[in-house]
This record gives structure tokens, sequence and C-alpha cells, in this order.
């Protein structure tokens, strides 16, 4: 007998033609593909549903330990799997940092516990822990290296080059960079000291801080041999650049870059719009499109970030950057299909076929033996994103009041049915098993 049988959806693969079948899942893995499968503990009925792999939100801040009143695992976990993400993979900048495999196993033991959604941390590289690095290269649940080369939410950077050069050479699991120059921000840091709004965010964060070291860290991968993950780029000078440089690194982009420009984001939401690196104008939006249809991006991630409302509304520059976005993240990608700038196809690949590629996980496809997570969709049904339906502590969304068309309607983890019609099931989620 098998633990659930998924019966009736249309199964879409990537770039495979739909089709009408059952999924019958056992110990977490997908068991067989087909019609009569036979008995199930539990049955789910996707009739007239779309079922794509999985989803994977490779980039949020769930905020513990630390800094729980912002969010925690539990929380973060319920947003990302009422947003249809099956499996998250979480940042380093908590309080403490992340930075030690004694703080990466704490973190394991809390998500065991309470994460409704797979999960792997993120071990933070400062300059003097090289040997922690080293320790957890083969650690599941632990999903790699990441690197703050300009300063931003919490006190992890590191932008010195041969300290880079030296992680980047004793490494081999995936390292992630927050990427903006730290000596740029450094010499134009009077633009943000003299602020008149929050418009000077962009201005002092410019594009040229972005690519500069952007720039920097393609070298050092070049040099160490190896790849590195850029995330969230948000400038078009960099997606020119990256784009002929695929040999040395994998890219990412947020929903937030693609949907939200300068100057209206700004003028309409003031510092709810702040985050690093930060939202540009309308020109760089473009780029980032058409970086992600000529194959330059591998990845979306939500960057979700939160801050309560009122930590968000002091006025800048004392304001915090961030915002959340786990919970809308597909919702928003099912917007820009719905007006034709992205299809369905392309969002597996983003979200599901290269997060386990880049992450070597056993995930990323709806076949026999592969890991039993699907993302269930109704395509036709219209609603509002509300504030008031956010499972974020940080109770907001800068996405409110948007129609959408197309809702997760059942997010399925290893198996169990984690969200099902909006309602939320117990904890269920499981350390990500890496094939390194």
């Amino acid at each position: 007998m098998y633990d659930l049988i998924v019966k009736n959806g249309t199964i879409l693969n990537y770039n495979q033609d739909p089709v009408v079948a059952d999924i019958a899942i056992s110990k977490g893995k997908i068991d067989k593909i087909g019609s009569n499968l036979g008995e199930a503990k539990n049955q789910l009925d996707a009739s007239g549903l779309t079922i794509i792999p999985g989803l994977i939100d490779s980039q949020v801040h769930f905020r513990e330990p630390g800094l729980t009143h912002k969010e925690d695992l539990s929380s973060g976990s319920k947003a990302a799997v009422l947003g249809g993400i099956c499996t998250f993979f979480e940042m380093p900048n908590t309080k403490p940092a992340t930075i030690t495999l004694e703080k990466i196993e704490e973190k394991i033991k809390l998500a065991k516990e309470k994460s409704h959604a797979n999960f792997a941390f993120y071990i933070g590289a400062s300059e003097d822990n090289l040997e922690e690095l080293l320790k957890i290269e083969s650690l599941d649940g632990c999903c790699g290296v990441k690197i703050f080369l300009g300063s931003s939410t919490g006190d992890l950077l590191l932008y010195k080059r041969e300290i880079l050069l030296d992680i980047f050479k004793n490494i081999s699991v995936p390292i992630a960079v927050h990427s903006e120059s730290e000596v740029r921000l450094n010499e134009r840091i009077n633009i943000r000291d003299n602020a008149t709004s929050v418009h000077d965010h962009y201005l002092w964060r410019d594009a040229q801080s972005a690519l500069e070291s952007t720039k920097m860290i393609i070298e050092v991968a070049k040099e160490a041999g190896r790849k590195v993950h850029v995330l969230h780029i948000s400038t078009k000078e960099e997606m020119d650049f990256l784009k002929d440089q695929k040999e040395h690194c994998t890219v990412e982009v947020t929903p937030q870059h693609l949907t939200l420009f300068a100057p209206d984001a700004y003028d309409s939401m003031g510092t709810l719009a702040q985050m690093n690196p930060p939202i540009r104008t309308k020109d760089h939006q473009e780029g980032l499109w058409q970086g992600l249809h000529n194959g330059t991006v591998d990845v979306i991630g939500s960057d979700h970030a939160p801050h309560t409302l009122q930590e968000k509304r002091v006025d800048y520059p004392n304001s915090p950057s961030g915002m959340p976005g786990v919970q809308t993240t597909l919702p928003l990608l099912l917007h820009h299909l719905e007006k034709g700038r992205i299809d369905l196809n392309k969002i597996i690949e983003l979200m599901a076929i290269n997060p386990a590629k880049i992450f070597s996980l056993n995930k990323g496809k709806i076949e026999e033996g592969f890991d039993g997570d699907l993302t269930i969709l109704d395509l036709n049904e219209n609603w509002l994103i509300s504030n008031d339906a956010q499972a974020s502590k940080a109770g907001w969304t800068p996405f409110y009041g948007m129609n959408i068309k197309g809702k997760p309607k059942a997010t399925i983890v290893s198996g169990e049915i984690a969200m099902l019609n909006d309602t939320v099931f117990k904890p269920k989620g499981k350390t990500v098993k890496l094939y390194r």
C-alpha cells in the first residue's frame, strides 16, 4: 500500500508534453506513475489541476535564531507551503550568524521540529572560518556557503580578494554571493547619510557598485577554476556581462526585481520597497527579463527577507532593507504567465530543474525514484493577494491588492500533504539529502 496517491491531475514535467495520470508516493519517493495504481493510506483528487515538480526557493531569510520577532522557521515555512514551495534554502545572517558547523546543526535540529517544508541551510563565510566551511562539505542539510561582498542586513561581510580566493580554491560545495562592492558603497556613503528620501537608496547602491563586485567575483571564480552562484542580479549591465561568463557562474533573479521598478515602487510604497540590491529603474528590469529569456538566468529565488511594518516605516536611511516574498513568488510568476512574459515550462526550469541541478538534489522531476515533492495548481482561479493571508510574522506584502490568475492549491512535501486549499497541516519537512 502506498502512502499517497494523487489522482487524475495533469502532470507537467520540464520540456515534456502534459499527461493525465496518477502519482503514487511511498517513503518520501515517487513510486509509480500511471493509472489503477492500487490502494494508498491517503488519496488526493487533482482532477482539473496541473501538477508540476515541487518548487524550490533557494534564497530565504527565516531569521531564526535571534530575530524571531520578524520570522521563524515555523512561520516562514508555513508561508512557503502556502505559496507552493516544497523546499527552501535559508541564509546565515541570523543572530548570531551561522558560521560554524555547530550553528548549522542547531538550525537543522530546530527545522526538524518546526518546518512545514523541506529545508537546507547556508553557512556564512567570514575572514577566519575556512576550517568550519570545510566541515560541512558532505553534511546533509547544508546547501552551501554564502558570502556577502557588500554590507546588508546582519554583520556578515567579506570582500578581501585573497581570502575569497582561498575559500574558492579549498571548498567544493556551492558558493552563493551577495554581489555589491563594499568599497564603492563606502566611497558613496555620503549619499545615504545625506539622504532626503528613500529614492536615494538606489542612487547610493548604484548599478556600478553591483557590476564592479560581480566582475571581481567572476575573476576569483575563474582563477580558482570553479563556478559561483550570483544572487539577486539587479542590473542590465550585469546581465550583459554574465551572458558570456556562464562557464564560471550560475545566476539568480528575484520576482521583486522582475515586477517592481523605480521610481514608481518608491513613490507608492516608500521604504517598503527598500531592499539590497535595490529595486532599480525600468531599463534594468527589462534587462533582467532579457537575461531570463536568453538563458543567462538559471534560478528565481524569493530573497524573502521580512521586517515588521514598524521597522520598515522608520525614515530612510534608518529603515532596514528587505521584504517578504516566499509566499508570493509563485503567484507573481503566475501573474507574469497570464501576461505572457513567462511560460510554465520556464517556471519549472528556474524553480525546480535548475536548483536541483546546481545544488545536487534528487528533485525537480515527476519521475519514479525522485523525491515526492509536488506543487499543484489551479491555473484558472482568480484571486487577490492580501496582507491578511500572509503567514509571515511580518504580516505584509508589497504585492497586496494584486489580482492573480492561477493559484497553488496543494503542496506535497516528501509524500505528505503540507498544504491543501490554503490549510496548512502539521510540520513534516525533511532535511534535504545532497548527492555530491
